[in-house]
């Protein structure tokens, strides 16, 4: 027993990546679940609307990264154009908080050093290189596998279903099907209302940056509505540095205006937006909803950031499905003796 235990969890651990991918696979299926089965209810094939649906939301990605990349490397190369502007232009502050005196005599020395500790070091950092775009190349066999999983999940969804069904009693089979239609009921609204506060978030963020005068407006606000909404916990603040970085490089005064405008709109979506969506699709506490984060960050990084919030939706769920709420005796609550 002790044998096969320590066996299993060492497979398990060899195929941790490949289990990871099935995980993704299974939320991304619960996910587009909903429009595929829109789609087939109204007479279309299986087959044809989970296609339809796929390509819709392997477009939506790529849009998203078609948008941000040329932004993304215009701003790089006007950073680094406007760097002796700006290193002129606050050189004292820096200096102040540095403790050196930067003069282009300092600066050449610095990039000498610079050169000979690349020559020294050019073997590690061609190994590094090289282990970078071996890391993208994961990356991409990844993205690859689950997209496949995904696919396949969605098109034999129903033949699925009953092969699981097929494994338990037929008093059981009822429970397990509720079980699986409040994941995916859960896992689509909270897709469905992250879509929604993404694009209003996005609109928002686009004519804000618009009027401000920030460059790349359109992706800055489509990169605000994608990161804010789509990353628990901390995506608000992760969305704001982009357009805030963009914003100073090219005038002071226009990053206060997008810092002014970020706050501003997130109370609008925390006190009018985001209550009204989520009533409708997944109502879940932001204290938990924050735990539930950490914990899947904890757990499975970038990938436990994302299922967290509709993972714990759908536990939520069971705990209400499952578990008959009682009346509480005040009296008792308040600390007061009952004669």
């Amino acid at each position: 027993m002790v044998l096969a235990t320590l066996a299993t969890l060492w497979l398990i651990g060899q195929l941790s990546a490949l289990l990871i991918n099935l995980l993704a696979a299974l939320f991304l299926s619960f996910a587009l679940e909903p429009a595929v089965a829109f789609l087939a209810s109204r007479g279309w094939k299986r087959s044809i609307a989970t296609t339809v649906v796929f390509i819709g939301a392997v477009l939506l990605a790529v849009g998203f990264f078609a948008i941000m990349l040329p932004p993304i490397i215009r701003q790089v190369q006007a950073v680094g154009e406007r760097i002796p502007g700006l290193v002129l232009e606050y050189g004292p502050q820096i200096e102040e908080l540095i403790g050196q005196e930067l003069s282009l005599d300092s600066l050449s020395e610095q990039a000498g050093d610079l050169q000979a500790f690349i020559t020294d070091n050019l073997p590690t950092l061609t190994s590094g290189v090289t282990g970078v775009f071996s890391g993208v190349g994961r990356v991409v066999v990844s993205a690859l596998t689950v997209a496949l999983f995904t696919f396949f999940l969605l098109a034999d969804g129903p033949k699925l279903r009953r092969r699981i069904f097929s494994l338990f009693p037929p008093e059981r089979q009822v429970e397990i099907a509720r079980m699986w239609n409040i994941a995916i009921e859960k896992t689509g609204g909270y897709v469905a209302s992250r879509l929604v506060l993404a694009t209003f978030s996005a609109v928002f963020s686009f004519v804000a940056f618009l009027i401000i005068g920030v460059p790349d407006a359109l992706a800055l606000g489509v990169w605000v509505g994608v990161i804010s909404q789509f990353i628990p916990a901390v995506g608000t603040y992760i969305a704001s540095v982009v357009p805030l970085f963009v914003a100073f490089v090219d005038a002071p005064i226009k990053a206060l205006w997008v810092l002014i405008v970020l706050v501003a709109y997130q109370q609008i979506e925390n006190l009018l937006l985001a209550p009204r969506v989520t009533s409708r699709t997944m109502s879940l506490h932001p204290a938990v909803g924050f735990g539930a984060a950490i914990a899947g960050i904890s757990v499975l990084g970038a990938l436990g950031a994302l299922i967290a919030l509709p993972t714990a939706a759908i536990v939520q769920a069971f705990i209400s499905a499952y578990f008959a709420e009682h009346p509480v005796d005040e009296s008792q609550l308040a600390g007061e003796v009952v004669s």
